[in-house]
């Protein structure tokens, strides 16, 4: 007789919550135990506003830390996306302790309590068609290269510490309108409403879940989402669904890239990339070529995703 047992997927989390977290610095230790014990992967980002997040683990696993998570004080409530991989994204598990949950650097804010309103995934389309709207990607640049929403304005930030500055600069263009802000799980423009209310703005919105919970919502053929949304692990990215997308990293330089980037002439897999071949130098190459053969061979061996591939 033969018998089989089915592989489950993993379970993926990206968490966050905005709230005033007194002795965060306690919790480290106590988290690391906790998702070390159980198998669990990723990271988790600590501060005195809040916790984020992306983890991975059995179902089980996940579901024990999300219930450990939501019993510290002030995380009840915690924002959480589920999705599915094939096979584990991480391959470690880390807390750390930062001054911000998501870094932008400006001082006295509180997202928790001046964010601007939430948007449900249903009722966004109806928002961002509004020609009274503005709709602003609050990602980086290289994530808004493999997909965004129809309409959204990039502001082609290479980190979210820039935000502030290109408000500043397009500050008249934001007068009089909504303004309404989306980012991969809800963090990053969540923070983002609360710094444009502070400059007197009043019509802020932003994307409830984030493009994650869109995708997982919103049907494919109601949908405004246009591409992939980049996530940060090593599925590379997911569509509608959240099923595993078509995006690959180029490991010379970690940039995310479509189909499209891989036919081109200057694309060499784990050597280089349209977005990289001007950039480096013919021995950067040689030097990425070697450790894209290592790789190849510890494959070849039958040895597990080696870290830098």
């Amino acid at each position: 007789m033969t018998t089989s047992t089915e592989i489950q997927p993993v379970r993926v989390a990206a968490l966050y919550k905005f709230a005033r977290l007194d002795g965060y610095e306690a919790l480290r230790a106590p988290l690391a135990a906790f998702c070390c014990g159980r198998g669990v992967k990723g990271t988790l980002l600590l501060a005195h506003e809040g916790i984020n997040g992306t983890v991975a683990g059995s179902e089980e696993a996940i579901a024990a830390l999300i219930d450990r998570l939501q019993a510290i004080e002030g995380l009840a409530g915690l924002e959480v996306k589920y999705s599915s991989a094939a096979d584990m994204p991480f391959h470690r598990m880390k807390v750390r302790l930062k001054r911000e949950i998501v870094t932008m650097g400006v001082d006295d804010l509180d997202p928790a309590t001046s964010a601007g309103t939430y948007v449900a995934p249903g009722e966004w389309n109806a928002l961002i068609a509004d020609p009274d709207t503005v709709v602003i990607d609050t990602r980086n640049a290289y994530e808004v290269s493999i997909g965004t929403f129809k309409g959204a304005v990039d502001p082609r930030t290479a980190s979210f510490r820039e935000f502030p500055a290109w408000v500043e600069e397009h500050r008249d263009e934001l007068e009089g309108r909504k303004v309404a802000m989306f980012c991969t799980g809800g963090i990053r423009c969540e923070k983002a409403t609360a710094y444009v209310k502070s400059l007197g703005f009043s019509d802020v919105f932003h994307l409830k879940g984030g493009i994650l919970k869109y995708l997982e919502e919103v049907p494919a053929e109601e949908s405004l989402w246009q591409g992939e949304c980049f996530v940060f692990d090593e599925r590379v990215s997911v569509s509608h669904g959240l099923a595993e997308g078509e995006a690959e990293l180029c490991r010379a330089c970690r940039h995310p890239l479509t189909v499209e980037d891989r036919l081109s002439p200057k694309y060499t897999a784990g050597i280089s990339c349209p977005h990289c071949f001007e950039a480096r130098s013919e021995e950067d190459r040689a030097r990425y070529a070697e450790r894209h053969r290592q790789v190849e061979l510890a494959h070849a061996r039958g040895a597990r995703r080696h870290i830098g591939s």
